[in-house]
């Protein structure tokens, strides 16, 4: 993978991350504020939404070009495979960060008065890094199915439509 394509990755995976709280609002985007104070609550997206569709995405993408999905002994089938993997690796390493700060943020939501900051501190504490991880697994089998149907057909459409 090259580097001006690793930057990419990297950068729009993590926008992505970041903005997709507003685009996901049950008012709407524009309700929600629109462009108006889209800059709110970005330090805290940040903390775990930009790294972690970062990761996501450089993993993809770092997979794809290792596994050659776009090369000429590449078939159709082949190239699907490649996506699917890709895609099942990209949630592995982007559990890594979104599961921590899933346990953090529930935890801090669970406990009225109490800060990210210190339900981290809390956490490490009482139960060590592995606490952090709690439900890692299951978090990684929940979306991996989801990854599976989405990257192949996105792949797909790429090649249909751009």
């Amino acid at each position: 993978m090259e580097r001006r394509e690793f930057v990419a990755s990297l950068v729009a995976g993590g926008c992505a991350g970041m903005f997709k709280t507003r685009l996901q609002s049950q008012k709407g985007f524009f309700k929600a504020g629109g462009f108006r104070r889209i800059y709110a609550g970005v330090p805290s997206a940040a903390i775990g939404s930009f790294p972690n569709a970062a990761a996501f995405f450089v993993t993809y993408e770092c997979t794809k070009s290792l596994l050659g999905s776009a090369g000429p002994l590449a078939t159709p089938h082949v190239a699907t495979v490649t996506h699917m993997l890709a895609a099942s690796l990209g949630e592995v390493v982007a559990c890594l960060i979104r599961v921590p700060a899933e346990v953090v943020k529930q935890r801090t939501q669970a406990s009225p008065g109490s800060t990210t900051y210190h339900m981290l501190l809390a956490t490490l504490r009482q139960e060590g890094v592995r606490g952090l991880y709690r439900g890692y697994g299951s978090t990684v089998l929940r979306e991996i199915p989801f990854s599976l149907v989405q990257f192949p057909l996105w792949e797909y459409l790429k090649t249909k439509y751009v």
